[in-house]
């Protein structure tokens, strides 16, 4: 038969458990152990108030509407994974694509450049599509997602309802020619009657769109 003859102290320096005879058990806790512990769940609080989602609170960023030709508003970005997901997918169809990367019209043809600009259009209006509402509630997902949706609106879209059809027309029928039947398609399109204009404005269009792409990029990498 098993007896315990003493109180049997099990001992901290300021945590005591007694076990006495009758196996009843008792615990002494110090003013300084429960001061210590209280102590320890606030800092851990602390932490995960200015961790959110393991980043931290004061990395923020802002995003000047004027260099994508959007207005002269500045947004505040606190972006949290989901934002940067939301991001990371965006930059890189801007970087793949004929969108976010700087256009040469010595190399490159305008149409291929109009259908890449299409795809984007339709790319990023899945991946906003894709998000659940309960994500657009957040403010600073909200931002991404406004400000994703006025450069497809206000950034691209006035360049391709002015030139888009005007020039597709005239290509298509150039191209047909005889007599340009030698020449690149760079070299054609320079023919446009009003190509200079429809030039300058692409370029304009194109400057916003990779300042654009590197915003996304500080969104990702959280700079």
């Amino acid at each position: 038969m098993f007896t315990i003859e003493n109180d049997v102290p099990i001992v901290a320096d300021h945590f005591r458990m007694v076990i006495s005879n009758s196996l009843d058990v008792s615990l002494h806790v110090s003013g300084f152990f429960i001061i210590s512990l209280i102590i320890i769940l606030l800092v851990l609080l602390l932490i995960r108030v200015i961790w959110i989602d393991g980043i931290p609170f004061w990395r923020s960023f802002e995003i000047d509407e004027a260099e994508f030709g959007l207005g002269d508003q500045r947004i505040r970005l606190r972006p949290d994974r989901t934002d940067m997901q939301i991001a990371y997918k965006i930059w890189v169809e801007l970087s793949t694509r004929k969108v976010g990367l700087p256009i040469d019209l010595n190399d490159d043809v305008i149409v291929e450049v109009y259908d890449s600009w299409y795809e984007f259009f339709a790319v990023t209006r899945e991946l906003i599509k894709e998000l659940p509402v309960r994500r657009f509630r957040r403010k600073e997902t909200e931002k991404i997602i406004r400000l994703s949706i006025d450069v497809l609106n206000l950034g691209i879209r006035p360049h391709l309802t002015k030139w888009q059809a005007r020039f597709r027309r005239w290509y298509e029928r150039e191209i047909q020619k005889s007599e340009y039947a030698e020449l690149h398609p760079q070299e054609i399109q320079r023919k446009f009657k009003e190509y200079e204009d429809l030039s300058r404005d692409l370029q304009d269009v194109n400057k916003r769109l990779i300042n654009y792409r590197k915003k996304m990029y500080e969104v990702i990498t959280n700079l």
